[in-house]
């Protein structure tokens, strides 16, 4: 996903309308247990807890201005993006509606109610859901909004032009894939910057469509994604987004849902910060490099802390949940 510095700037002016630059920290302990330098870039300390809100606020905008003839709006998802959109479309005056798979994140459906959507529950998972807002969509003569599209990404890049502001020449930075735009809006700064920076993408074990479309150079599905991962339970990746993640990306990193518990686990005694399953993730792929990691300068992308009261207890009484 190509971008240039005029762009990006544009973005940031739009994103710093509702959202101040997040915090990067490199923390002792963590740095202590991992071996090596961290810098932990927070997007759990957004308006909406995660990183989508930057994408969300510049899609809006750019509706706002160039298609005004646009009544709503309708997406699919699992919790951050639909959070995303429906603050930026208060923000625009836009109206919102957001389908979620049965099942989903109680918490996360409060919150995209209060930031005023439109909630509709459809579909055992999120492809499901994905697959309903269309004909919704049309239906309602809303205007469908992918879970990864240009405006999207160039929202998200704006976190990454902060690390690097702060952090410098990193060696490589951790990025959990979910549908492709936070691991996109890296990519394309690292390139934007010139720098030498690998670009590791993290999915779950039991969510691999993305490490498997990394490997064979193109968009493989799987019939389920059941992961008490979210953030990353997709089974249908989006083809460009999977051909900018093959031209710009080191590796898709796949961990065990054990593994994402541990690093939620980890992550709050280190940092005390929470982490949403997704938001942990980053750091699950480099404890599992933590050898290849050493001696170098890396970064993790904490992408949102928006977890479930229950899940959170669960995790930290030290079992890993069921999808």
């Amino acid at each position: 996903m190509q971008f240039n510095s005029e762009d990006l700037d544009w973005a940031t002016t739009i994103v710093r309308r509702w959202v101040p630059p997040t915090p990067q920290y490199v923390w002792p302990l963590l740095a202590e247990e991992v071996g090596t330098e961290v810098w932990v870039k927070h997007e759990n300390h957004t308006p909406t807890g995660a990183l989508k809100v930057r994408g969300g606020l510049v899609y809006a905008e750019r509706l706002r201005v160039d298609r005004k003839e646009v009544k709503g709006i309708v997406s699919a998802t699992r919790g951050n993006h639909g959070q995303s959109l429906a603050f930026a479309g208060r923000a625009a005056g836009v109206e919102v509606t957001i389908v979620v798979p049965t099942g989903n994140s109680p918490d996360k459906n409060a919150s995209m109610r209060a930031f005023g959507a439109e909630l509709i529950v459809y579909g055992h998972d999120f492809q499901a859901a994905r697959e309903h807002a269309a004909p919704l969509g049309a239906e309602r003569g809303l205007e469908i909004v992918p879970s990864y599209h240009p405006d999207l990404v160039l929202g998200v890049a704006t976190y990454a032009r902060e690390l690097f502001a702060a952090a410098g020449q990193l060696d490589a930075v951790y990025v959990p894939v979910g549908m492709g735009s936070g691991i996109s809006g890296v990519i394309g700064v690292r390139d934007l910057l010139g720098l030498r920076t690998e670009v590791i993408g993290v999915v779950a074990e039991a969510a691999p469509a993305t490490a498997l479309s990394m490997a064979a150079g193109n968009v493989v599905t799987t019939e389920s994604a059941a992961t008490f991962v979210d953030g990353v339970a997709c089974r249908a990746p989006d083809a460009l987004a999977i051909s900018v993640i093959c031209a710009g990306a080191a590796r898709v990193l796949t961990v065990s849902e054990d593994a994402a518990a541990q690093a939620m686990r980890l992550l709050y005694q280190t940092t005390h910060n929470i982490a949403e399953p997704a938001g942990a993730l980053a750091l699950a792929g480099l404890v599992q490099e933590r050898s290849w990691a050493a001696g170098k300068r890396v970064a993790i992308v904490h992408t949102g802390g928006n977890a479930d009261t229950d899940l959170l207890m669960e995790v930290f009484a030290g079992r890993t949940p069921a999808a």
